[in-house]
């Protein structure tokens, strides 16, 4: 969407705080407002352009509340973060090695390796500052997929300290066969969220946003068919790789790509008519002419292009909603 940002409902409750200086904690406009980050793999650094331009607009502290699926959650607690601009190692070839270990593949190991992501280069060698996540009077929402029951999960309640955010990335991001085992979180063990969630904007509906402003990483052409026909892959995966697990599960996985096209279908319809009362979503997504990236994208021009492309498409929808600087 674009050309009619002014009119939208999110648009103009964007405008109105930024207008009046509002932040977190401080608001009387009884709005709720979050913002919802897609992910897709390394498809999320199209989103992490988008997240960063977010920021750089002076938009973050318009909202109450940011939720993110797999590397989507990822981007969100990149940007709560005292260093948002670590949001920009999406496109750097190191970060994709540290993620998609191709190699591990002939050692009976995940090819994408978010523990070691998380727990080790997050850590030591590009460090996140997961406490000022935490500390963020914008709430942070990550999901996940819980292996039981195949719903989508709001991890929030488990965040009490940096180790439990660790733990919630992981679980978020952990992509069933490609990533390994689930993680396991209190009682529950959780997969990726976009088992259940693919576009993390339901959650936020569930827990009362008036309003949700949705960061997709998918270009408008790559929409998912209406009919949701899961393709030979997530059949093959659904019945071996999780053929160990619950039949929920199995049952959420095959209906994945079904569940994207009817998210799909509502965005659309949200982003073309504002309804009149209830909830208003708007989502924002890369140009159809920006690079398709592949969920183990590692090429670093490529990665660089769908950043880049993100950011443009925030900066490009979004600014000429917003008042002018005084």
């Amino acid at each position: 969407m674009g050309e009619n940002v002014r009119g939208h409902r999110v648009g103009e409750v964007l405008a109105e705080r930024a207008a009046a200086g509002s932040v977190p904690g401080k608001r009387d406009d009884g709005f709720r407002v979050a913002l919802a980050i897609e992910g897709g793999g390394m498809r999320g650094t199209v989103s992490a352009g988008m997240a960063l331009a977010v920021r750089d607009l002076g938009l973050l502290p318009l909202f109450d509340a940011v939720y993110g699926s797999s590397a989507g959650a990822i981007s969100g607690a990149w940007l709560l973060s005292s260093g948002p601009d670590g949001l920009r190692g999406w496109t750097d070839p190191a970060f994709a090695r540290a993620l998609i270990r191709r190699r591990n593949l002939l050692r009976a190991r995940p090819i994408v390796d978010v523990e070691r992501l998380v727990e080790v280069v997050y850590l030591r060698e590009f460090p996140l500052d997961f406490a000022s996540v935490l500390a963020n009077p914008v709430e942070f929402h990550p999901l996940a997929t819980d292996v039981v029951t195949g719903r989508s999960v709001d991890l929030r309640p488990t965040l009490t300290c940096a180790a439990d955010l660790r733990l919630a990335l992981r679980a978020s991001a952990a992509l069933p066969v490609l990533a390994g085992r689930p993680v396991p979180i209190g009682a529950g063990h959780y997969y990726d969220a976009g088992v259940a969630e693919s576009i993390p904007f339901r959650q936020a509906l569930r827990d009362g946003a008036t309003h949700i402003l949705v960061l997709r990483s998918r270009r408008p052409q790559d929409t998912a068919p209406e009919r949701g026909t899961p393709s030979l892959g997530t059949r093959v995966v659904a019945g071996v790789g999780l053929r160990r697990h619950s039949t929920a599960l199995r049952t959420a996985f095959l209906a994945r790509t079904a569940e994207l096209a009817a998210a799909d279908v509502l965005l659309a319809r949200h982003d073309t008519t504002t309804p009149p009362d209830g909830p208003a979503i708007m989502s924002i997504r890369p140009a159809p002419d920006s690079p398709r990236v592949g969920r183990l994208e590692s090429h670093a021009p490529v990665l660089q292009a769908a950043f880049t492309a993100g950011y443009t498409a925030i900066t490009t929808h979004l600014t000429p909603a917003l008042p002018s600087p005084p």
